[in-house]
């Protein structure tokens, strides 16, 4: 099975931290040159700079917010710019909050709402005159929009919306060779899961070794494995798919 990505040109939102750190790191060490953006500058921004550095290929990263229309403009057209078309995007990028449902403000569900599904539609439309044939859209969705959970109805709704967004357009772009999936990962030990204070992080991992069937959590690398896979000629015949990453959950 091949999975390199020699000559790919590939868009991932939100590179800079947990999954979408270790899906843009997957893909440039597969031969990809990737773009990736973020929304604030940091050790998170600069050390990733440094590890792509270190790879072969054409990296950048562009500071900019998927949850504002003149920002795609400015980070589709960066990719323009450097690459001419796009081979992959990965629409990574996401927010995620904790309220009960009856106390949860308009604010906030559009907040997630448009970080969550509006940002990937924006991203998806702009970036549209850029995608080879064959291309490839990996869409991070999440295990929660077909179960549901507690506290995070808005959360739940939008990654629900995703997986809808994504198997209408492997409908309508399919004639034109493109691509669409999701990927939704389970629970995933990210920086924000190790930075727990220790009792609750065994709590975390005491949780999820009995309600998964491999007895763990997940790791970002295992999540990134499955979008470069999405990306790669080995995945030429999937399309409208959704890949849960979860461990059996």
């Amino acid at each position: 099975m091949d999975l390199s990505l020699d000559g790919q040109h590939v868009l991932v939102t939100g590179g800079t931290r947990g999954i979408g750190r270790a899906v843009v790191l997957a893909l440039a060490e597969a031969g990809a040159d990737v773009v990736t953006c973020h929304r604030q500058d940091g050790e998170a921004a600069e050390s990733l700079a440094r590890e792509l550095k270190a790879l072969p290929g054409d990296h950048h990263l562009v500071k900019a917010d998927v949850g504002n229309p003149e920002d795609v403009a400015r980070l589709v057209e960066e990719c323009r710019t450097r690459f001419g078309t796009l081979d992959t995007i990965v629409n990574n990028a996401g927010v995620i909050s904790h309220i009960p449902f009856a106390e949860l403000p308009l604010e906030e569900w559009r907040r997630i709402v448009d970080a969550n599904l509006t940002a990937p539609f924006l991203v998806t439309q702009k970036a549209l005159p850029l995608l080879s044939p064959g291309a490839s859209v990996v869409n991070i969705g999440s295990r929660v929009a077909t179960v549901g959970l507690p506290l995070r109805a808005h959360y739940t709704a939008s990654k629900a919306g995703v997986i809808g967004l994504s198997r209408s357009l492997a409908k309508e772009l399919g004639p034109r060779g493109i691509r669409v999936n999701v990927v939704a990962p389970g629970v995933i030990e990210t920086e924000e899961a190790t930075k727990l204070p220790p009792e609750e992080y065994e709590a975390l991992q005491q949780r999820y070794r009995h309600m998964t069937a491999l007895g763990r959590l997940g790791l970002p690398a295992e999540v990134a494995s499955v979008v470069v896979f999405l990306a790669s000629a080995a995945s030429v015949y999937l399309t409208g798919e959704i890949i849960h990453v979860d461990g059996g959950i």
